[in-house]
């Protein structure tokens, strides 16, 4: 008796569930082309929920180096798409989504048909190449499904995906000239001598397996395939583009460019020949694995094999209806359209980095098994702790346990015994600054989402905290903030590593570990050495302790910040705004001072040469499309001045989110973006992860029903809710009036009512 496949088995349990459940179609919502366009970073193709498949399209090969030199237009491609263009090069089976920086896009296929053409032309001429031009009249988007017509080649091309498996399909014309290209070169952000190794196994007649390493953003990254067609090739062969090389070897005994079934080298394409019929549909299944050819085979017949290419496009969009429907909101066509792409982000990354069996490669590079959990990849920890790991522990607390778990796992078999700083693919890439994964890690515990051995969290978060050769660690500890001398980011860092420490010290008091609650409570007041109550900023300081003398609080370059200013890092102590507040002399100037930050003016040369900013990702010096400022907002809650918190959240929400491709005022940066616009619409936002506490803002939808995991409801109901009606006149919790604009963790996850009564007029 044949099995039933895991992913066709829980698409059965899905049918019923939904049946019982009367799930909503809300993936009709969702619209993936929303942050292609600018610097959005998103891509439109087709993926799962938190997949390790991201199967498509790429629309240029702008290569990473020009004159041996960094080249600025690569920064368009982090996601591979770019909605402006108007050509497509092919579809690759992995991206990131909304990063700014990038890699990945590994193994684009291409259908064509006419004369093979293994180069991809150029977005000007590419008649001269594999690639066609293309419309967005012939393009759809969805959750789980993605179309285009290829005008070049008269090729309809379609995509869908499981967990592990993107699956193909391309209508062609008549043709006894059809081809489908594998290009093993192409890459996002690509340079020469970035493929390290490449290999492909024929292994009959419609099936070959092989793998690809690389050595970009992750060092030492390998991912195997296997690769199936609904059809088998007439013939095929490869073209390797390697070069001359002084040993040859006595492969030269084969004819290796024409139906040879092994092929090795560092720069391979690929091609297969076919013969079609008017309006014929090739299927193409590609599965990936971290650990082996084998096991990339075993995810693509346990995920797909015996599935129609519309099986899995059901299934895929029935999985992804299961996970909307954690939230059901009320509100109109744009509202949700907006609500439900944004959580449709929020749920691409992290991504699965498991085989069907388990396995996965560690940082040792050794195979691991996940034993009772989902390993993960794709931590992008400066821009997720703040608001999408939060969110994950309201509306996916077990996957948020696992991905506490992933980074315990990397932890484990790093030879450097740190928590990740920005991982993928058994990879530390040590992007951006802090260590937030502790702050993951403590608010996971402090939630109750964490079922491993917490001391032993806790035990990593200090060793990954008082690594001291690790970017001036060393110098915080010593002296309490970083020597401008000694790091270009000096400032910035010394926030970062003083909020973490906070986070520490909340996970060590949650456990009564008295020592390292004290140790790191004092550690996380460094922020203090750094702010210069003379000009009412965080400001570098030198070695000798005095303020470095050439200061420009607007100007994000040279002045100790990372993709920040002054202006707005010097509101970078969520952990302590009291403090805050009264170091900047109190409530009123306090909020006067935000007010200046939502008001000034920020002139185009201090943001002219930061690739993630430009002006729409902008409220007068107050920069949303960078991370951290998220809060700020917020802080006029602790300045006695609610109402103006209420008024900024809806503007920026009004602002920076549309229903457009360009709408996005910046990178959605894995999710964050996302996950403040779903956080800031249901109405309140986690200042400090590490704390039960959120602040309340101004909800943006009518009616929110969060269903959770312990199969309790909590409802959000906005009355009087309106673009004009921002402001709250009284929130009620359980029929109890809330006072402090603060909601606890504990009362949404308990289950029940909070209403929002709004108005016109500020209440103060």
């Amino acid at each position: 008796m044949r099995k039933t496949a895991p992913f066709a088995f829980i698409f059965l349990l899905l049918f019923s569930l939904n049946k019982a459940q009367k799930f909503e179609k809300l993936h009709q919502y969702v619209n993936p082309l929303i942050g292609t366009e600018k610097m959005g970073h998103t891509y439109p193709g087709a993926t799962a929920p938190f997949g390790a498949i991201q199967l498509s399209p790429e629309t240029d090969t702008i290569s990473y180096e020009m004159n041996g030199k960094y080249n600025g237009d690569v920064y368009k491609y982090c996601a591979g798409y770019r909605y402006e263009d108007k050509t497509i090069v092919g579809f690759s089976s992995t991206h990131f989504s909304g990063t700014g920086h990038s890699d990945l896009g590994d193994f684009l296929v291409m259908p064509t048909v006419g004369k093979l053409q293994l180069n991809p032309g150029t977005a000007t001429n590419p008649e001269r190449g594999y690639r066609s031009r293309f419309s967005h009249a012939n393009e759809t988007a969805e959750a789980g499904y993605y179309k285009v017509k290829l005008d070049n080649h008269n090729i309809l091309a379609e995509l869908t995906s499981t967990t592990r498996v993107g699956v193909h399909r391309y209508t062609f014309p008549k043709s006894d000239q059809a081809h489908i290209i594998l290009d093993l070169m192409a890459g996002i952000y690509n340079y020469e001598g970035k493929n390290v190794w490449t290999y492909v196994r024929v292994e009959n007649g419609n099936t070959i397996t092989g793998y690809r390493q690389t050595n970009g953003w992750a060092r030492t990254r390998t991912v195997y395939f296997a690769m199936k067609f609904s059809k088998p090739f007439k013939s095929y062969g490869q073209k390797n583009y390697d070069g001359k090389q002084v040993y040859g070897g006595f492969w030269r005994k084969f004819d290796q460019t024409k139906n040879f079934p092994e092929i090795a080298g560092k720069n391979l394409k690929m091609y297969f020949d076919f013969d079609t019929n008017e309006n014929e549909a090739i299927e193409v299944k590609l599965a990936i694995s971290p650990v082996s050819q084998a096991n990339a085979a075993e995810n693509l017949e346990k995920e797909a094999g015996n599935l129609s290419f519309d099986q899995v496009k059901a299934q895929t969009q029935e999985i992804w209806n299961k996970e909307l429907n954690k939230i059901v909101i009320k509100g109109s066509e744009t509202e949700k359209t907006n609500f439900y792409t944004a959580m449709y982000h929020t749920f691409i990354n992290p991504t699965t980095y498991t085989d069907v069996n388990g396995e996965y490669k560690g940082l040792d590079q050794n195979i691991h098994k996940a034993e009772g959990f989902t390993n993960y990849t794709t931590f992008s920890l400066w821009d997720t702790y703040r608001a999408l790991h939060p969110f994950f522990n309201i509306i996916q607390p077990k996957r948020n346990g696992d991905m506490v778990k992933s980074m315990m796992a990397h932890y484990n078999q790093f030879s450097m015994k740190m928590l990740p700083i920005w991982s993928h693919y058994a990879n530390d890439n040590w992007c951006m600054s802090g260590y937030h994964s502790v702050s993951v890690v403590a608010d996971a515990i402090i939630k109750g989402n964490y079922d491993g051995d917490a001391k032993a969290a806790l035990k990593a978060c200090v060793e990954t905290a008082n690594k001291r050769d690790y970017e001036a660690i060393g110098y915080y500890i010593d002296k309490g903030y970083i020597p401008a001398e000694k790091s270009g980011t000096s400032v910035s860092n010394t926030l970062e590593y003083a909020y973490d420490d906070w986070a520490i010290a909340q996970l060590a008091k949650h456990l009564g570990e008295t020592e390292i609650y004290n140790q790191f409570i004092k550690r996380s007041e460094n922020w203090k050495n750094n702010f210069d109550k003379t000009v009412g900023f965080m400001r570098p300081r030198l070695a000798d302790g005095s303020f470095k003398k050439d200061f420009n609080a607007l100007s994000t370059h040279g002045q100790g910040f990372i993709e920040g200013n002054s202006w707005n890092y010097s509101f970078f102590v969520p952990q302590n705004p009291d403090e805050l507040m009264q170091l900047m002399g109190g409530k009123k100037k306090f909020a006067s001072k935000l007010d200046e930050l939502f008001t000034m003016h920020l002139p185009d040369e201090f943001f002219a040469d930061t690739e993630d900013i430009t002006r729409e990702g902008i409220i007068g010096g107050y920069v949303h499309g960078n991370e951290p400022a998220h809060h700020v907002a917020y802080f006029y809650n602790w300045a006695g001045q609610p109402w103006k918190t209420q008024a900024q959240i809806r503007r920026i929400l009004e602002m920076q989110y549309k229903a457009t491709p360009d709408g996005l005022g910046g990178n959605d940066d894995a999710g964050q973006m996302s996950a403040w616009y779903i956080l800031s619409s249901l109405g309140f936002y986690p200042v400090a992860p590490g704390s039960e506490d959120y602040a309340i803002g101004s909800p943006a939808i009518d009616n929110a029903i969060l269903n959770l995991e312990n199969e309790k409801t909590f409802e959000i109901e906005a009355i009087n809710q309106s673009p004009k009606n921002v402001y709250v006149q009284k929130i009620m919790l359980n029929g109890k009036e809330i006072k402090n604009f603060t909601l606890k963790h504990s009362d949404i996850m308990n289950g029940g009512k909070l209403s929002f009564h709004m108005s016109a007029k500020a209440k103060k």
